[in-house]
């Protein structure tokens, strides 16, 4: 099983970056400053990680180390090219499914979630690159090494990757208590990039105006939601049901 790594000190996480290591998570000291510093801020942006400026407080409690105000945890695992994989299961004859995750940020949630997908075949997990949970040794934990076998794709932003998958010949079925009809009339057998919401406010709403289709799952008790998890279960396994009829 992999684990988190942690490493601090502002010429070590510069190496890193330079090394092309994969960086999860950055932590950067408030207020802090010096021509290192900024050289690692640059470097950063270079890379599209948008760092955490945060108390040194918070990085004392990270590490006991030196860390002259920069902590960063390295990836366990690689993040792959959205359009290489919508690209490869395509020439294969298959027909893509995707799991878009907006703004999913519990790390058990997020476990949960992948831990499913692979089992149903999903070709991609695509999450944010802020605004989601880490992809950390407790995730890959949760998900019983799923996260080990299914693709992650982290974006900028989850617009781009919408853009890119309708490109490529791709729907967007987004789950939503204000959907157009129940999730049995979405139709999953074709192409396919589902969305799927934070639990407390659900799927952005510029994202949902992006959707073709905008599915309800029928609920008939008194509570009206269901964990995110299990919502996203029920969709990935009607897109079963229907590809295997």
């Amino acid at each position: 099983m992999a684990h988190d790594q942690l490493i601090y000190g502002l010429r070590t996480v510069q190496q890193a970056l330079s090394d092309g290591q994969t960086i999860d998570n950055v932590f950067l000291q408030k207020d802090l400053s010096g021509s290192l510093f900024t050289q690692l801020e640059g470097q950063l942006r270079e890379a599209g990680i948008v760092p955490k400026y945060v108390p040194v407080e918070k990085l004392n409690r990270l590490t006991k180390g030196n860390h002259q105000g920069a902590v960063a945890f390295l990836s366990p695992i690689e993040f792959h090219d959205l359009e290489a994989i919508i690209t490869q299961v395509q020439e294969a004859g298959e027909v893509p499914l995707i799991l878009a995750l907006d703004r999913i940020t519990d790390v058990r949630n997020f476990g949960a979630i992948a831990r499913t997908a692979e089992a149903a075949g999903v070709h991609a997990i695509v999450i944010p690159k802020n605004e989601s949970a880490p992809v950390n040794s407790d995730a890959i934990r949760t998900s019983t090494g799923a996260l080990l076998e299914v693709p992650v794709c982290k974006v900028g932003h989850l617009k781009d990757a919408v853009f890119l998958a309708q490109s490529l010949g791709l729907q967007l079925v987004a789950a939503t208590e204000k959907g157009d009809g129940d999730l049995y009339a979405a139709p999953l057998k074709e192409a396919t990039m589902i969305v799927m919401g934070n639990e407390e406010v659900g799927v952005h709403k510029g994202l949902l105006q992006l959707c073709n289709f905008k599915a309800r799952i029928p609920m008939f008790g008194h509570i009206n939601s269901l964990n995110v998890s299990v919502a996203t279960g029920i969709l990935l396994y009607e897109a079963v049901r229907q590809r295997n009829q």
